[in-house]
């Protein structure tokens, strides 16, 4: 049975309240190109700060230029592989904030091409503290982590005393960049925070295919007019966040000092099953159609059934909760697709 904790629905600082506390401070985004951090620095860049982000542009990890359309002028760009230790450091003398969101979240290819995700995922994650040791020890960093750490739940709603088991190659190389993350701030001083993610999804993701999350290619298909497929039975439960109240998550972690050296699950208390899921998203959408299938063996192999986060540590110290429902969160990422589809097809 699912525990669920009782509560207002809101956010006691609002996404433009939290944004100004970033004016005049300079800013790195690393994976700034791609879907939470465009949101991040369009909040940032909304709240006075001094951006720079850094993105890699990899064809198959999310990035996308038009992510910070209208907003050239504003900030800046640097295309370049975070693992390149001496590009990374000139970027980093000076910074106030880190927001640490390269990396490649693909399950499936994680266990295609091990490698190149240990190289993202956790190489490239200590050089990148070890630019900031050598560079500006001093810099906040909020790193974005996964509740791929945690595997398959041996209780729910998952808090983060909950042992990590992850089930594939990507979360073990999750969980060894959060805990360079750590390590260092323990070792070096580092001011830094891990927020564990769960599903995040909104305007800018990925949804080419199913490299960022398997509700990307739904909303595409349902813009298309395609139907679209539910692996196994659909009574699979998962929690989701609008990408703004992550975005407001990254701001008050940065700026609250109860956050340093912490670890914090998001989430929300209301799981949905993902056949009621593809309901919901017809409804809104006025139309659609989907399909059960067998999973595939690959993806069966590797899924962790249930999930639900615990987010109760991030609300007590920091007053963090989700403040958009999921029946309008979707409807505004359809309206989003709708519009701009033709440039994340």
């Amino acid at each position: 049975m699912i525990r669920t904790t009782p509560g207002p629905r809101h956010q006691s600082v609002s996404l433009d309240e939290l944004s100004d506390r970033f004016r005049g401070q300079k800013v790195l985004v690393t994976g700034g190109l791609g879907f939470i951090g465009s949101n991040l620095a369009r909040a940032l860049v909304g709240g006075g700060a001094e951006v720079t982000l850094v993105d890699s542009l990899g064809p198959r990890y999310g990035g996308n230029r038009f992510n910070v359309a209208g907003l050239e002028a504003a900030l800046r760009i640097e295309i370049a592989d975070m693992g390149d230790e001496s590009i990374l450091r000139p970027l980093i003398r000076g910074q106030n904030v880190i927001f640490n969101l390269a990396g490649q979240s693909s399950h499936i290819d994680s266990m295609e091409d091990p490698l190149t995700d240990l190289e993202i995922n956790a190489r490239c994650q200590l050089s990148l503290l070890e630019a900031c040791r050598r560079e500006s020890r001093d810099v906040r960093i909020v790193f974005a982590s996964t509740r791929q750490l945690y595997g398959r739940p041996r209780y729910l709603p998952v808090d983060e005393e909950h042992g990590v088991a992850p089930v594939d190659v990507n979360g073990v190389n999750k969980l060894a960049g959060e805990w360079y993350h750590l390590l260092y701030g323990e070792v070096h001083g580092f001011r830094v925070t891990a927020l564990r993610l769960t599903n995040t999804y909104g305007p800018r993701m990925r949804v080419r295919d199913a490299r960022q999350t398997f509700l990307g290619v739904w909303l595409k298909a349902l813009v298309r007019g395609e139907p679209f497929e539910i692996y196994g039975n659909g009574l699979q439960r998962r929690d989701f966040n609008y990408v703004d109240d992550a975005v407001a998550a990254f701001l008050l972690a940065a700026s609250s000092e109860e956050a340093v050296g912490g670890v914090f699950n998001l989430g929300d208390a209301s799981p949905i099953a993902l056949r009621d899921l593809a309901e919901l998203l017809v409804r809104l959408n006025g139309s659609g159609t989907y399909r059960f299938v067998p999973f595939p063996e690959d993806r069966r192999r590797i899924d962790i059934g249930d999930y639900v986060g615990d987010f109760s540590k991030i609300r007590h110290t920091l007053g963090w909760e989700p403040s958009i429902s999921l029946e309008e969160g979707l409807r505004r990422s359809l309206d989003y697709y709708r519009r701009y589809g033709e440039e994340y097809w």
